[in-house]
């Protein structure tokens, strides 16, 4: 491994920590009451993010890196199962909350609406975008098997792995025994198939 695959994990590793720390609820706090963020926070938050996930990504296909190994035939299943469908699922997510998640909605609404919504997609999984990304990135990689590929998903898997017990904290403490039952009856990333989903604030997909 070269040294511009060590600085890129370096460089994806500050990423996730950033995005991280930016999210915590104390930060936000922070920035919130001490320079009167409180409406726009959000979106300042999604703006940086996505400058420096560009930034990364620019870096990261910068560089000339090997290829791991090379089967056409896990092509196509990547495709069908993994890109296809995973694609699907982040389209879904980024449809029905970019709004919310990316912060635009301060720009017009005075006061933003705290409430557990349970419907859609998220009567299956809690986390759906991020299984719909791990799933695309996977994809990506069985097509495209480049070690500064593979360090980018596994990195990102990890980091959703991790990152979801922390923002799952704040969301108990935000909607305590009404998520704590959410958890209970629907799974993280992957769906029970064999139980129903939760029931509660259905809406159609």
């Amino acid at each position: 491994m070269t040294l511009p695959h060590y600085i890129l994990i370096v460089y994806w590793i500050v990423y996730y920590i950033l995005h991280s720390v930016l999210a915590a609820t104390s930060v936000k706090t922070f920035f919130k009451e001490k320079y009167g963020l409180t409406r726009y926070y959000r979106l300042i938050y999604s703006l940086l993010v996505t400058i420096l996930l560009a930034f990364i990504l620019w870096y990261q296909y910068s560089f000339l890196s090997p290829l791991l190994w090379n089967i056409p035939l896990l092509k196509l299943p990547a495709i069908l199962l993994l890109i296809i469908p995973g694609g699907l699922i982040v389209f879904i997510s980024i449809k029905k909350y970019f709004v919310l998640l990316s912060g635009i909605r301060a720009v017009y609404e005075k006061a933003p609406v705290h409430e557990l919504k349970i419907m859609g997609i998220h009567r299956y999984v809690r986390h759906p975008l991020y299984t719909g990304t791990i799933m695309v990135v996977w994809g990506f990689y069985f097509i495209f098997p480049y070690l500064n590929n593979l360090i980018a998903v596994i990195l990102l898997t990890l980091y959703v792995i991790v990152g979801i017990r922390f923002e799952e904290k704040k969301l108990i403490m935000e909607f305590g025994t009404h998520y704590l039952d959410y958890m209970k009856r629907v799974p993280a990333l992957i769906p029970r198939m064999s139980s129903s989903p939760g029931q509660e604030n259905e809406d159609p997909v």
